[in-house]
């Protein structure tokens, strides 16, 4: 993608470590925090990267030096990256306690691939409070606290695996589910997919395979866990199925004619988030 250019960008995070983190962050991941760093002729600061700030904030330079930069906003462009690194230039060279609350529409300029380090890693934390907002220093007062308390009660329970690569496990009411982003191009994800389901081997110990999500042009797989599933609990049954599934995506014989009608079921259930 041109430096210069606001054209619509499908994968605006291809290109960063960790991309698949990148996109669960920004679409499905309600509270967490991860690492980033501007290159050398950007100042070499140290961000962090965050779901959401408050009132949708892009970005914020906290009172004591924080960058913060906020994926859960509204893109302004066709291209993602671009938008978020006119944000977080902007944070930068904004007073500390200056919040970036709306950055327009950008003129064409340099995107997060040209900004960031790609040296250092995207170290993902789940956060269980948003209290993150704000600098240790300042002082809570009861409007302050109040308003992360209402924040926080909207977090969605979720935990990032260590079994794989960008797994997050979620509750959603009395329902436990896996969702599991995926580095590869849509079209090769769904094609190992449909081998599986046709198989009916897309499941797992524990696990349904329900559908997937196309986010930030990533195909996110989602399984239905048994009740009352733990996040640990899915660890072990993830790692059994994790080589079946990757040698399914790898496999690039044609599709039997059992895997082409379970692809065509499953692009006809696809959700697309922005």
């Amino acid at each position: 993608m041109a430096k210069n250019s606001t054209d619509f960008v499908l994968r605006p995070f291809e290109g960063l470590p960790g991309e698949p983190d990148w996109v669960a962050l920004k679409e499905l991941v309600p509270a967490a925090t991860a690492t980033a760093r501007t290159t050398k002729e950007y100042g070499a600061v140290d961000v962090l990267v965050t779901t959401v700030l408050p009132t949708s904030w892009p970005a914020l330079h906290r009172a004591d030096g924080t960058i913060l930069l906020a994926l859960q906003t509204t893109s302004s462009s066709g291209d993602t990256s671009r938008d978020l690194a006119h944000a977080l230039l902007e944070a930068i060279d904004s007073e500390p306690g200056t919040a970036v609350e709306t950055i327009g529409l950008p003129e064409p300029g340099p995107r997060l691939q040209d900004v960031l380090d790609l040296s250092v890693p995207f170290v993902v934390t789940i956060e269980e409070s948003f209290g993150y907002w704000l600098d240790p220093q300042t002082e809570r007062t009861a409007d302050l606290t109040a308003a992360i308390e209402e924040a926080d009660a909207g977090i969605i329970d979720t935990r990032k695996l260590a079994t794989a690569d960008a797994a997050y496990w979620c509750r959603m009411g009395a329902r436990e589910f896996l969702r599991w982003a995926q580095p590869l191009e849509e079209q090769v994800v769904l094609d190992g997919l449909a081998r599986l389901h046709g198989a009916r081997e897309s499941g797992f110990e524990g696990a349904k395979f329900v559908g997937y999500f196309r986010a930030s042009g990533l195909v996110v797989p989602v399984w239905e866990l048994a009740k009352g599933s733990e996040a640990e609990d899915v660890e072990a049954p993830l790692a059994a199925f994790k080589d079946t599934f990757l040698a399914a995506i790898a496999d690039t014989t044609p599709l039997d004619a059992n895997a082409r009608r379970a692809r065509a079921g499953l692009v006809a259930r696809q959700v697309t988030l922005r």
